[in-house]
C-alpha cells in the first residue's frame, strides 16, 4: 500500500484570547483540537461540518497561512510544520488554495493575466514570453478566451472569478489543492459546472483534493471519503457512500436527514438538534456533542470523552453513548 501524500496527526490550532491592559491570553479558542487524518495520491477528501467547526482553519494550516500550536503535517513525509518560511517555499509549489470568495481572493487591481502570470514570477520559472503563454494554456484549460487576460476581475461573472481562483492554483501543476468552500458562493447551476470542471482536472492533472464545505450533497458528488467535522475534531470518516447509506454518529445522521430531496412527493425524517454550538473557547467536559444529541444519555455518560474506533475496514466513529445508538456493540 502507497503511503498518503498527506498525513495529519494530532493536530491543534488554538488561538488566544486576549484581554486587560497588556492584552495577555486569557483564554484559548481551540479551533482545531487534535485532528488526525491522511490524504491519498489522486484522492478527494470532503471535510462537512457546520460554520464555525475549523475546518477552513485546518485548510490554513496545511498551506502554512496558520501556524499550528502542536501536532504534524507531513506531505510527502516531510513535516511542514518543523519547517521555517524559506524551508516552506519549496513545498508551495505542491500545496495551492482555492478560496471561497473570487472576489476577495483576486487582486482587483491586477488584470488576470497579472494574477496568473504572478506563481511563475515569484518562483523565478520562465521568461516573459515562456510566462504570457502559460497564462494562455491556464485560461484554456478552465475554459476562457485568451482575451481574459487583459481583463480586471470586476468585469468576470461569479463563476468566471471561480475559474481564475482555479486557474490560479493549478499554475504550478500542484498535487494537493485546499479546496475552502469554492462553489458556495456561486449560483446552483454555476455550482456543476465548477465541480465538473475540477473533476476534469483531477482526472488530467492527477491531483489529490481537501475539499471544505457545509453542504453534503456536494460533497457526496465529488469525494471518495468523508470527515465529519464538528467543534474541532473529527467524529465520524469512512468512504462516501458508506457515510451516506450508513451513518452512525448522531451528528452526522442529522446533517444527512437535511438534505432536501428533489422529489416533492417523499419525505424525509427530518433530525433537529438541540440548543446551539457550544463555545469552542469553553468546550464541554467529554462529549462535545451529547448537549445536542437526540441520543439521550446520563450526566456521568455526558462528562466521559468519546472513543474514536473503526467499526468497520475503513469507517471510523467516535463511539460514546450519545453519539451512536446500540453503542455497546461498537466497543
Amino acid at each position: 500500500m502507497s503511503l498518503p501524500l498527506l498525513d495529519i496527526q494530532d493536530l491543534k490550532m488554538h488561538f488566544p484570547v486576549k484581554g486587560g491592559v497588556f492584552l495577555t491570553a486569557k483564554a484559548w479558542c481551540k479551533a482545531v483540537d487534535g485532528i488526525s487524518l491522511q490524504i491519498n495520491p489522486g484522492e478527494t477528501l470532503g471535510l462537512v461540518g457546520e460554520s464555525g467547526c475549523g475546518k477552513s482553519t485546518l485548510g490554513k494550516c496545511i498551506v502554512g497561512l496558520n501556524k499550528a500550536t502542536s501536532g504534524s503535517i507531513r506531505y510527502n513525509g516531510t513535516d511542514l510544520t518543523q519547517l521555517n518560511t524559506s524551508e516552506f517555499k519549496s513545498h508551495r509549489r505542491d500545496i495551492q488554495m482555492i478560496f471561497q470568495d473570487p472576489v476577495e481572493s483576486l487582486n482587483a487591481r491586477h488584470t488576470v493575466g497579472e494574477t496568473l502570470e504572478e506563481p511563475f514570477i515569484i518562483h523565478k520559472l520562465g521568461d516573459r514570453v515562456v510566462r504570457k503563454q502559460k497564462v494562455f494554456k491556464l485560461l484554456e484549460k478552465v475554459g476562457l478566451q485568451p482575451d481574459a487576460a487583459d481583463r480586471y476581475p470586476f468585469e468576470f461573472s461569479g463563476g468566471q472569478r471561480q475559474r481564475i481562483g482555479i486557474a490560479r492554483a493549478i499554475a504550478l501543476n500542484p498535487k494537493l489543492i485546499i479546496c475552502d468552500e469554492p462553489v458556495s458562493a456561486l449560483d446552483v447551476s454555476v455550482q456543476s459546472q465548477v465541480l465538473n470542471l475540477m473533476m476534469d482536472l483531477q482526472k488530467e492533472m492527477n491531483l489529490s483534493y481537501l475539499f471544505i464545505t457545509h453542504d453534503l450533497a456536494v460533497v457526496k458528488h465529488i469525494s471518495d471519503r468523508i470527515a465529519v467535522m464538528y467543534l474541532g475534531k473529527i467524529v465520524e470518516l469512512g468512504p462516501a457512500d458508506e457515510i451516506y447509506k450508513n451513518p452512525l454518529h448522531a451528528y452526522t445522521q442529522a446533517l444527512i436527514s437535511a438534505i432536501p430531496i428533489p422529489d416533492p412527493r417523499k419525505k424525509s425524517k427530518r433530525i433537529i438538534l438541540k440548543g446551539d454550538v457550544p463555545s469552542p473557547i469553553d468546550p464541554p467536559e467529554g462529549c462535545a456533542f451529547a448537549s445536542r444529541s437526540w441520543i439521550s444519555c446520563t450526566e456521568e455518560e455526558a462528562k466521559q470523552p468519546g472513543e474514536f474506533k473503526e467499526v468497520t475496514p475503513g469507517h471510523w466513529v467516535e463511539v460514546h453513548p450519545a453519539t451512536v445508538e446500540n453503542y455497546r456493540d461498537y466497543l
